[in-house]
């Protein structure tokens, strides 16, 4: 299932939380090789994450963490104005309808499903949100995927070539990528809102088809 959870939530899901920010590990210092502190937890966590972000965490049915994403306003502090302001020509990202999303994680035992249900989750946020776009950043092996997933982004801003290239997009999900997200992921519509009222309240997720995210 799909959880929304904000930061301060964390401390009631100990095991979800634990998962998420091992796994967080896993990929970003030990198979990417990003240059990311890890705690002595076991925990890649940063400064981002006491922010109160919030959390789209994909739980499987044993209760831990199969994948996630982090979401901030940019009218907030934001990794891509503080960090990668160099890849936007020094143009800071500001707008209530723009959040950034970062630290896309899954799983190394993450089921066929993760990734889809991620997408369906940031749509759902979007909607929730009444937001028009995410911007983030991300390296040139990501770009396929994204275009697989019917999610290729507008380039703002590159440096690099091919697989070593780093870049900040700007993304939005149409209402055509609904469908096939739904059925990747195996739920419908229905389920999926249900998901977002557990999280946000009764009258969340009830506005109609999401649009874009």
């Amino acid at each position: 299932m799909l959880r929304y959870l904000q930061g301060a939530d964390l401390t009631a899901h100990p095991y979800l939380a634990d998962t998420m920010f091992r796994d967080r590990a896993r990929q970003f210092r030990d198979r990417l090789r990003w240059d990311v502190m890890v705690d002595g937890r076991g925990w890649e966590i940063d400064e981002y994450d006491g922010l109160d972000p919030l959390y789209v965490i994909w739980e499987t049915p044993e209760g831990r963490h199969g994948g996630s994403m982090r979401f901030l306003p940019t009218t907030g502090r934001t990794m891509i104005n503080e960090h990668f302001i160099y890849l936007t020509d020094g143009v800071a990202i500001q707008s209530p309808f723009i959040w950034e999303c970062t630290r896309f994680c899954l799983s190394p035992g993450a089921d066929m499903r993760a990734s889809a249900a991620l997408v369906l989750g940031a749509g759902e946020v979007m909607q929730h949100m009444r937001l028009a776009h995410y911007i983030g950043v991300f390296d040139g092996r990501m770009e396929q995927i994204y275009r697989r997933m019917g999610l290729e982004p507008e380039v703002l801003g590159r440096q690099g070539r091919g697989r070593d290239a780093i870049a900040v997009g700007l993304w939005e999900m149409k209402a055509e990528v609904l469908a096939p997200t739904l059925a990747k992921v195996g739920v419908d519509r229905a389920l999926s809102r249900a998901w977002v009222r557990r999280s946000f309240g009764e009258g969340a997720g009830v506005a109609g088809e999401v649009a874009s995210a």
